[in-house]
């Protein structure tokens, strides 16, 4: 072989490494880009799905205004220093910081979901059998917030009293008006509607207060919550929902969850009058079909 066939078949083979080199350089930068691309997919659907943001941890304002003073001594207060009051109809531990509930609990039968009682007439107002600091009406006047029903008046039709006890102010939070008559109040007649599927229903419902985003009203400072929660058990099954204190949320299969998660976002023991081993079961799951939604 001549030392010009030998140069030229050295050039032949360096040229054919070059080449094979980019090929693969090629091949692996899109490999790359593509795990790339899914795994940014898969991080951004699991960043918007189910509320993910609920379940995230949450933290307590520290800006020095008179809300988040009130919110911060709150966290230092455990449940022994919230009265839990009975009513006819539903109890309430009422947290006289915030002058709203801290949960409303009670139970709802078939034979309750209707009545002759109306609201027709009953405006909120002070309960006067009691010694605590309450909201009043001047408080809600022109603030922008509704006065929402914790244990809703609906669920009260079945006796004069027990209607009346849920215009209480220790059962009225500060709730965004579209959703108090929206998302809320669908919520509200789901409700109905499994006590008439099931026979009972017992039902949590309350404010969570996070950020304290918005702040308080009025000069007696009622708490305006982050958000509200409801849970809900029904024979050896439960459910629990968060709805934001806002005009829209989710629809009601992203804003549900098992009461186990709602446990660990409000600091509450929902439904401890069950056996240990029966709670831990009832509430670590939830079955959608079996509420209809």
């Amino acid at each position: 072989m001549t030392k010009h066939s030998v140069i030229h078949l050295a050039l032949c083979l360096f040229s054919l490494l070059l080449v094979s080199g980019c090929i693969n350089y090629t091949n692996a930068g899109v490999e790359k880009s593509g795990m790339s691309l899914e795994d940014e997919s898969l991080k951004k659907q699991e960043e918007t799905s189910n509320y993910t943001d609920f379940r995230s941890s949450v933290g307590i304002s520290t800006e020095d205004d008179i809300s988040s003073i009130s919110i911060r001594e709150d966290a230092n207060l455990s449940e022994e220093d919230f009265p839990v009051i009975s009513y006819s109809g539903y109890d309430v531990m009422y947290n006289w910081k915030y002058k709203i509930p801290k949960w409303v609990k009670y139970e709802l039968l078939a034979s309750e979901t209707d009545g002759p009682w109306s609201r027709k007439g009953l405006n909120f107002s002070p309960d006067p059998s009691i010694d605590l600091p309450q909201a009043e009406n001047d408080d809600y006047r022109n603030s922008g917030w509704s006065r929402g029903h914790m244990a809703p008046a609906g669920d009260f039709k079945w006796e004069s009293q027990a209607m009346i006890e849920t215009f209480y102010f220790t059962n009225c939070c500060p709730q965004n008006m579209s959703l108090n008559g929206g998302q809320w109040h669908t919520l509200e007649k789901k409700v109905r509607e499994w006590a008439n599927r099931y026979g009972s229903v017992i039902v949590f419902t309350g404010p969570l207060v996070w950020e304290n985003t918005y702040g308080s009203i009025g000069d007696n400072k009622v708490v305006v919550p982050d958000a509200f929660f409801k849970a809900v058990l029904a024979g050896d099954q439960s459910i629990a929902f968060v709805m934001y204190n806002r005009e829209t949320n989710e629809n009601m299969r992203k804003c549900a969850m098992s009461v186990d998660e709602l446990e660990k976002l409000s600091g509450i023991d929902f439904f401890s009058e069950l056996e240990d081993d029966k709670e831990n079961q009832i509430e670590a799951t939830y079955t959608l079909k079996y509420w209809g939604l």
